[in-house]
């Protein structure tokens, strides 16, 4: 089966394990995740969620963090205000 048809097949419910999987680096039977096993569940769960999840609910989502809410007069501000050392 290749990634594609895996990812067709995930339920909600499966990537909710998948994810539990992940975070805590075992599963829910209590065996440990390999580092490979880590990184492929990572992968499956936010590609699956890039597919069927608004960003909003997506892993790793911060709002509005990618926005700058500072005006031009206060960023030039900023850089005037920073200590830079001169060598001697």
């Amino acid at each position: 089966m290749d990634f594609e048809q895996l990812l067709k097949q995930l339920t909600p419910e499966i990537v909710s394990s998948l994810k539990r999987a992940v975070e805590l680096g075992k599963w829910p039977d209590g065996r440990v995740l390999t580092p490979e096993q880590r990184e492929q569940s990572l992968q499956a769960v936010l590609a699956w969620e890039a597919r069927n999840l608004p960003e909003e609910q997506r892993t790793g989502y911060l709002a509005g963090s990618c926005k700058n809410t500072r005006s031009h007069s206060e960023q030039e501000d900023e850089k005037d205000s920073i200590l830079r050392f001169q060598d001697a």
